[in-house]
């Protein structure tokens, strides 16, 4: 009997979280490399000419042109045509969102690339190389080239990119069907070997019942504690989404964030980039003033707190406006970035804790509830 739960406990639990761990590490290094990423300069035709022989890191956003057989793809935008590498590459889709928190890249091959149309979007970020005399993005093992091909502005790519970076749900990754079969296996070779003897009929009734593990949650009653579990889980998803788009400016800061005049410096094409500090936000009825976008809309500023509005800045006393760079974030934060991502992770983990604990507790009524039934059946 304790073999039997040692293996549903190893196959259906250790095996899927180790996988979901290593999921959650991997988008964790995406939405690292594309934050790098967005402080590398864009690729231009003055850029290309100033480049050194031993290449550089650059970013670049052009529209889909044709792919090649030998895995190059080529991009292009109003002035320049760039070759790209694409051995190695880590190619992402990013669509637009069908409604909130629905949108999530996925990772594709690179020869799903021919069922594009011409002129799709394309980012692209990585070592620029000279290949067969002529500039190319390349992936290295110390520079990996990102490839998002995605929809909709350009100036929404960086928050849709880092908001949307994660998996849906990281318990069901590559490695749990795996765990699921082995499971099985192992249930069913335990039951095979205690079947001719009478003495061992429980061991054989609880590998049978061990076999259909995963689909326990999933079981009246307990399947409404499950539900419960998707809706918390899924929720801190988003706080985990807020946390990160709370610290989206922070990288362009030359210094740690701290007090209400934090000090900026030059985006990657020499802009000044900084914040400034309101008690409210300025009107949006001043001549020729943007309106200024809510990095994270649904919060609002604790008693005091007020707001830092990002964005470039032209001036003494003047209100940042929205930079050229359109990867640079513009929007206000209702408060310290910093303050504000360890609140939405705080919320995140007590929401995750909450949400498994629901699971277990759902799992172990299904569980009770089938072994109420076995004993009345006998």
């Amino acid at each position: 009997m304790l073999v039997i739960i040692a293996l549903v406990f190893l196959w259906c639990g250790l095996v899927p979280v180790a996988g979901a761990f290593v999921i959650r590490r991997s988008w964790r290094n995406f939405r690292r490399r594309f934050d790098e990423l967005c402080l590398r300069p864009v690729l231009n035709y003055a850029a290309c000419q100033n480049t050194p022989p031993e290449g550089g890191l650059y970013r670049f956003i052009g529209g889909f042109e044709s792919l090649t057989d030998d895995q190059t793809l080529w991009i292009r935008s109003d002035t320049l045509t760039i070759p790209i590498a694409l051995k190695d590459a880590h190619i992402y889709m990013l669509p637009l969102p069908e409604g909130p928190g629905e949108e999530v890249p996925e990772r594709i091959p690179w020869d799903r690339l021919s069922t594009l149309t011409e002129g799709a979007k394309v980012f692209v970020g990585g070592l620029l190389l000279p290949l067969m005399e002529r500039w190319t993005f390349v992936s290295t093992k110390k520079h990996p080239l990102l490839v998002i091909f995605y929809e909709g502005p350009d100036t929404t790519l960086a928050t849709r990119a880092i908001r949307a970076g994660r998996h849906r749900n990281e318990y069901w990754n590559p490695v749990t069907p795996y765990g699921f079969i082995l499971n099985a296996f192992s249930q069913i070779s335990i039951a095979a070997v205690f079947l001719p003897r009478p003495a061992f009929r429980l061991t054989v009734i609880t590998a049978v019942i061990a076999l259909f593990a995963p689909l326990l949650p999933l079981l009246p009653p307990g399947v409404l504690l499950t539900v419960l579990y998707r809706r918390l889980w899924w929720r801190a998803r988003i706080f985990r989404a807020c946390r990160d788009l709370a610290r989206l400016p922070l990288k362009y800061f030359l210094t740690s964030f701290y007090g209400r005049h934090p000090l900026g410096s030059k985006l990657p094409d020499g802009e000044q980039y900084g914040t400034i500090w309101y008690e409210d936000l300025p009107a949006e009825d001043i001549p020729g003033m943007e309106t200024i976008p809510l990095l994270l809309p649904e919060l609002r500023p604790r008693q005091g707190e007020g707001w830092y509005v990002f964005g470039a800045l032209s001036g003494e006393g003047a209100v940042p406006t929205r930079p050229q760079d359109p990867f640079a974030a513009f929007g206000a934060l209702p408060g310290e970035p910093e303050a504000i991502a360890k609140r939405y992770t705080l919320k995140a983990y007590i929401l995750e804790i909450t949400g498994g604990l629901f699971l277990l507790i759902g799992m172990a009524l299904n569980l009770l509830f089938i072994t109420m039934i076995m004993y009345l059946l006998q």
